[in-house]
Parts: structure tokens; sequence; C-alpha cells
């Protein structure tokens, strides 16, 4: 038996949803990712704890995944065990008139529908994005002039070694596409969002505006991983790669989006070895005919 069937044994026992070899094109919005050795769905805080201790104790890696929205898992798949936050994790409850709490594993949908039907207003941006809410406050995620960090009071974590605590927004470190939980390596619970009362039509509005803003200018009907390079000062990537006349590269089943530059989409069957060889020619090209750097925002298992 491998360590990580030995720790699949201890989660069925402890009442986690545990999958075997896994294929994590199932769990990743590009469709792409070969198979985890074991995939493991925590329901609440004791599971989780239980499972990170095992892992530590066996010397078993762990990967912790949301919706899969921004990452790229390599065609080899995953040694040891990827753990997702499931049950309890996604529940939304309203802490008072103009604050809600919502747990790591819920959607960035089901929030934004949960403040739209509670008349609460400052989410509106983050309709469309395709992300968990752990997801989202881990990389500070925005748009349309919104962020996060915007509309967070405190998140919620346990450490590595199992320990629970809160960091307030002040101490967030949130920046453009970070936050201080790239450094820490503690795993987000859950977080208090601060909102504003607002009439639910006016809201709707604006989430409709975003949303509409989304279609028109992004290649929602293909899998994607989002926008794969974080903004250059000064600059923006998209149209440096458009600039560099490489709207539309391929590279085996992947492409640069003939609709926005800064998309990779899998087009055909793409593999990660196929986006990871289109990233590199991207940003070499654009290095060397505009002389800027393009840093790949997307996290890579492998």
């Amino acid at each position: 038996m491998s360590k990580a069937e030995f720790i699949c044994n201890i989660a069925e026992i402890a009442g986690c949803e545990v999958c075997h070899n896994e294929p994590m094109s199932r769990h990743t919005s590009f469709k792409i990712g070969g198979p985890a050795e074991a995939y493991i769905t925590v329901k609440n805080i004791p599971q989780l704890r239980d499972i990170l201790k095992e892992c530590r104790e066996a010397g078993v890696n762990t990967f912790l995944i949301g919706n899969g929205s921004n990452i790229l898992v390599s065609d080899e798949g995953l040694g040891g065990v990827v753990i997702r936050l499931g049950g309890e994790f996604k529940n939304i409850t309203l802490a008072d008139e103009n604050t809600i709490y919502c747990g790591a594993g819920a959607s960035l949908a089901s929030l934004c529908k949960f403040a739209l039907n509670c008349g609460l207003s400052g989410l509106e941006f983050a309709w469309g994005i395709p992300g968990s809410v752990g997801g989202a406050l881990f990389m500070n995620a925005g748009a349309y002039g919104g962020e996060m960090k915007d509309v967070v009071l405190s998140v919620s974590h346990i450490t590595p070694d199992g320990e629970a605590g809160r960091i307030e927004s002040e101490a967030l470190g949130f920046g453009y596409r970070t936050s201080v939980y790239r450094q820490n390596k503690y795993i987000i619970t859950g977080a208090a969002i601060r909102l504003q009362k607002a009439g639910q039509d006016d809201i709707r509005a604006k989430m409709e505006d975003f949303m509409n803003r989304r279609s028109s200018k992004q290649p929602l009907d293909y899998p994607s991983a989002g926008s794969v390079f974080k903004r250059p000062e000064g600059a923006y990537a998209g149209a440096l790669i458009e600039q560099c006349g490489l709207k539309g590269k391929t590279r085996g089943g992947a492409q640069v989006s003939e609709k926005h530059a800064g998309f990779i989409i899998n087009r055909n069957n793409a593999t990660a070895a196929d986006v990871r060889g289109l990233i590199r020619e991207v940003q070499t090209t654009v290095a060397d005919q505009t002389g800027y750097q393009l840093e790949c925002e997307l996290i890579i298992l492998n």
C-alpha cells in the first residue's frame, strides 16, 4: 500500500469523499491534467486538520485546489493528495445586515448571487469570475476596477500544523494578484465580506453589464484558465502579444485566443505541454520584440 492509499483509507473512515487516480482534467477550467494519485474532498475543519496531519507525518505531498480556474496541471498528473474543500466550506451566511461570512470552498458565483438576494452591493465586479472564494482571496481577484481587497474584513485559515487563525484586512497584504497567503502557505477556510445596502435591480444591472463585457471580450466558449500573464507596468499583456503578431498562434491543441490575446485556450484537446510551450514562445517573442518580460500568473502543478 502506498502512502497516498494509506491516507485515502483514513480519509474514508473520517467520512471524506475519496477518488483514486482521478483525472485532474475533470477539475480544472482548462480541462487539462493527468491523474491525481488521491483526490480527497473534505467537508469540515476537523477533517481538513486530520488529513493535513496524516499527510505531514507520512511525508505525502498535498495540493489544495478550489475551482481549478487558475491552474495548469501536468500531463503526468500529481503524486500525493489533492484536497478539495466541500461540505461546510461551501456555506454562505449573513453575519449582520452588511456582512456575509463565506466558506472558502464556495464559488464566487454563489457568493455574488447570495449578495444580490440580500440586497448587498460591492461584489458585482466578481460576477463571471469562475473561481472559488478561497482562490479569489489567495490572489486578490479583481476586474473592472474592483478587487477582493475592497470588500474583505478578515480571512480565516488554518496553518499547515492545523492551528486555526484569522488575519484582519489591513494585514492581508493584498496587491495585484497577490496576498499574504501566497507567502505564509496557510490554508484559507473562509472570509468575512463587508458590503453596502442597495436595490436589487441596481445590483442586477451592474452584474449583467459586467457579464456582457466579459462575453464580448473574452473567449468564454473555450476552456481556459483566464488571463495568462500579469499586467506589466506601463502596458497590457494582451496588447503586447497582439502587437507581436501572436494572436491566433497555436501549439498542438493550445491557441493564443483570437478574441483576446491575453488568454490561451484549449482549442482542441490541448496538453499541459502544449500550453507551457506556447507560454514560453509568447514570453520569448514579446521580450525580443518589445523588451517587456511577461510574468505568467497561472499556478502550475506537477
